[in-house]
């Protein structure tokens, strides 16, 4: 499933986001990937909802339109235009309201009247203040022409809840205290040394993020060891990299890490693309090696020199961790869900436990960008964990929001302590794994 990001930078999405009283923006439509065409944009964009449409030129304006209601809707809508200068931080927004609301709006668009958006389905806005008041140089510099154009869902955030619903501590103490029980745990099995924990998720969801940022937490500094990014198909499937184990060297601040991380190509919805179905369950059994390329078109051959034909109990996967932008639970695709069932599905043959990893909080929510104590009391956040739990069949205490590191200097406590609290629930879990080899009889774990 390819990666539509959106071209909002921070500072443009607080402005943006204050015009909606701490709403969520959800990407629907970018018109650099989908085109200027009206057809497509209404494919992607009717029955969703409150909606903005957000343009950008080359004389620094970003400005659009918001509607109460679905496009493909007749009723009335509520609707305003709206527009800020990126080179003006102290601005405030430009903020339009149409003087005939009955006439604010047209469907054969998004035409607003006195703003068009997809004029001659060409990267033009057609701009003539008419039921709509406004200042053309104010609202976009008289430059017509835009170097970008992106629609949005608005979702309410819902505000916070009176009290968390999950207890976290967050203070430095807790974070340490987090430290050394990881660096103490050790798995029930002899045999075992580490824990494997397998990331799997869809392209640009944040599973090398997760390793970078984990791996930042136990170094003391921000690190980027994995490869990230955000390109149209997974950068896994761009190197010799398919399959990976990562492992993490202790820090200052432990002594001990025990568990490895196992990064995939993408999870992606077309045919023979993304990672394949018989491949996971060869890598749930251990049989596939360090720095194995995937070909998505021909399963792994057991001739292949990459190819283990007798993995021990360390070799297998202990733990399942699906990564999935919260942002997005919205708008995973229904082949992306049946192929998270099936997966599931493989994983659950095998007695591997398996979490939700939900990434991005802190983009998804303007309440935890502000503070990310604020995860546990946000009604969207809540609301997001309780939905992809529903789509996935997985209880609701084994979803786990996460914040990463991507374009931080330094670490923060906060959100180490968000991830660390990840780490101990997948280290639990696979400690129910390895409650599968108990022998009550010689009171002890064997394989």
């Amino acid at each position: 499933m390819s990666t539509v990001t959106s071209s909002l930078n921070k500072w443009q999405k607080k402005k943006l986001c204050s015009l909606f009283n701490h709403a969520n923006l959800s990407l629907l439509f970018k018109a650099s990937v989908h085109g200027y065409n009206a057809t497509t944009f209404h494919q992607k964009c009717n029955t969703q909802g409150p909606t903005v449409i957000v343009a950008y030129n080359r004389s620094g304006y970003v400005f659009g339109a918001f509607t109460s209601k679905s496009y493909a809707q007749t009723t009335q809508k509520k609707a305003f235009l709206f527009s800020f200068n990126d080179k003006e931080m102290k601005e405030e927004p430009l903020r339009v309201v149409s003087g005939n609301p009955q006439f604010s709006f047209t469907d054969n668009g998004p035409n607003f009247n006195s703003l068009v958006f997809h004029y001659n389905n060409k990267a033009t806005v057609y701009s003539n203040p008419g039921t709509y008041q406004f200042d053309p140089q104010k609202m976009h510099g008289n430059d017509l022409q835009m170097t970008e154009r992106e629609v949005y869902r608005v979702e309410d955030c819902g505000g916070l809840m009176v009290k968390p619903w999950r207890n976290v501590q967050w203070n430095s103490e807790r974070r340490q205290a987090v430290l050394s029980y990881i660096s103490g745990w050790k798995p029930s099995v002899s045999s075992v040394k580490q824990a494997r924990i397998l990331l799997v998720g869809p392209v640009g969801a944040g599973k090398s993020s997760f390793f970078n940022s984990i791996n930042s937490v136990f170094k003391g500094y921000v690190s980027m060891q994995a490869n990230t990014g955000t390109a149209g198909t997974s950068l896994t499937t761009q190197t010799t990299l398919g399959f990976t184990v990562y492992y993490i060297k202790p820090g200052s601040s432990v002594s001990h890490v025990p568990f490895s991380l196992c990064d995939t190509m993408g999870l992606e919805d077309g045919v023979n693309t993304g990672l394949d179905v018989d491949d996971f369950a060869t890598i749930l059994k251990g049989h596939i090696k360090d720095k194995y390329q995937f070909n998505p078109l021909t399963p792994i051959q057991p001739d292949s020199p990459h190819f283990n034909k007798s993995p021990g109990l360390k070799d297998r996967i202990h733990c399942v961790v699906y990564v999935i932008d919260i942002s997005k639970v919205k708008l995973l695709s229904d082949k992306t869900i049946e192929k998270f069932v099936a997966f599931r599905k493989k994983a659950n043959q095998q007695g591997i436990p398996q979490l939700v990893l939900l990434t991005k909080v802190d983009e998804a929510c303007p309440l935890v960008a502000e503070d990310l104590k604020n995860v546990y009391q946000s009604h969207y956040i809540n609301n997001m964990m309780e939905e992809i739990s529903t789509q996935l069949g997985v209880s609701l205490s084994a979803v786990v929001p996460v914040k990463n590191y991507y374009r931080e200097l330094e670490i923060d406590p906060q959100t180490d302590i968000l991830l660390l609290n990840a780490v101990v629930q997948m280290l639990r879990a696979a400690e129910g794994y390895f409650d599968h080899f108990y022998n009550p009889e010689e009171n002890s774990v064997s394989v």
